[in-house]
């Protein structure tokens, strides 16, 4: 009987691991979607026919759609689990990477942006309800944290190496074989992926009126203020890196579509050595969510108004600049179990899709407004004095976000767990 009870444990461990590997997979998928835009900006706009505004539109038009998913979402996980919507969304995903590709014109592009981002709007939040029911609470915040920066390496496929396999096979080529990796790993995820462990099943929601949480959630202040803060936190880091990073770059600074890619390599490190490393401070180190995160809106602040100096510095000084924006953008995952942590269990899959409405919303809207306080079309701006409002407008939102989380409590794990190390 022992035996049988290791073996059922180990097996257990065993799928437990294979899940997040798979779901890595997963999100790296989701993270080169949103950022693809960038770096064939050039080739978009000539083939499409497409202006700076349009180029705006399609780039905010898979975040409009992830974001207008995250309600629906929490409420179809809560009530039908997350392996059978992750696959169902992954679907479309596939369709929508295939859109892209066949476009012949702005309307179908945006069609293709959206049908991704619906397609890529429960990778996230799925993995974080499987890492939930398959690990220990304890180790929430990093296992997420790693799950995020490893599958950053989506962004890296999205850099310089997007360049390079645009200019051999296409951009269209290149999205015709992401959509068939995309359909061979949501094969593979249905056929490994369990909801919860053996013997645990999911709780009974059939009956509940499932917008009865949703009131919950929005009467609670410390949500509407994370809400603001991974606004600006995520809005900032996509706004640069998804679109206006390669205009300020290439047009503002002088720098080549290689070089640029290159640069914002350095995001993507950041951002990956960020995730983890932040996830365990919070975790282990320091014991907190809340003095994790306020410190780093308002360092992100800091550099984000850096971008203002950046005239005639040498190429290391900007990938230095660009690594630490994505070091300090990474602590703003740990929001997630920070308002996961301050609501009642039943709650969890809202609360982290409720957060994740204005994550990706914040990524649509400042994209689009970056555009609109640019002004200008960027191939006509040789210099970055242009580019200060969107530097002050970033740092603002970013600052106010700062002083308002100075007002909401650390979450009951982090307390419990000083508590527990203080003893």
């Amino acid at each position: 009987m022992n035996n049988l009870s290791f073996k059922a444990q180990a097996q257990g461990r065993n799928r437990a691991w294979a899940i997040y590997l798979i779901c890595i997979c997963c999100y790296m998928l989701s993270m080169f979607y949103r950022v693809s835009v960038t770096v064939i900006s050039p080739q978009l706009a000539a083939d499409l026919h497409l202006s700076v505004n349009q180029l705006s539109d399609l780039s905010a038009a898979f975040f409009y759609a992830f974001a207008a998913a995250q309600i629906p979402l929490g409420l179809f996980l809560d009530r039908w689990g997350t392996r059978r919507v992750m696959t169902i969304f992954n679907l479309v995903a596939v369709a929508g990477a295939l859109s892209f590709a066949l476009a012949h014109n702005g309307a179908m592009a945006i069609l293709g942006r959206v049908l991704l981002g619906l397609g890529m709007s429960g990778n996230m939040i799925g993995a974080m309800m499987l890492i939930a029911a398959w690990f220990p609470p304890r180790r929430f915040a990093t296992l997420t944290g790693i799950i995020v920066g490893v599958s950053t390496a989506g962004q890296f496929m999205a850099a310089t190496p997007l360049v390079y396999i645009s200019q051999a096979i296409g951009w269209r080529g290149a999205f015709i074989a992401v959509a068939a990796l995309n359909a061979l790993l949501i094969t593979i995820f249905y056929w490994v992926v369990r909801d919860t462990p053996p013997g645990v099943e999911l709780p009974r929601v059939d009956n509940e009126n499932p917008f009865k949480g949703l009131g919950q959630l929005f009467r609670h202040h410390y949500y509407w203020i994370i809400s603001l803060s991974t606004f600006f936190r995520y809005g900032c880091l996509m706004a640069l890196q998804g679109l206006w990073a390669g205009p300020y770059l290439m047009n503002g600074l002088g720098l080549s579509q290689v070089q640029t890619g290159n640069i914002l390599l350095f995001v993507t490190i950041g951002y990956m050595v960020g995730l983890p490393l932040w996830g365990r401070v919070s975790d282990e180190v320091l014991s907190t969510r809340k003095w994790v995160v306020v410190p780093a809106l308002f360092i992100w602040a800091a550099l984000v108004l850096s971008l203002g100096l950046m005239q005639g510095m040498p190429v290391w000084v900007l990938c230095a600049l660009f690594l630490g924006l994505g070091l300090m953008s990474a602590p703003g995952q740990v929001m997630y179990p920070h308002i996961k942590e301050l609501l009642p269990d039943h709650l969890a899959a809202r609360a982290l899709t409720g957060i994740n409405l204005y994550t990706m919303l914040g990524a649509a809207a400042l994209m689009q407004m970056a555009g609109f306080l640019v002004g200008a079309e960027p191939s006509s701006m040789h210099g970055i004095e242009g580019y200060w409002p969107v530097w002050l407008f970033m740092a603002g939102g970013l600052c106010l976000a700062g002083l308002l989380y100075l007002f909401i409590p650390d979450s009951r794990v982090a307390r419990e767990s000083r508590v527990a190390s203080e003893t």
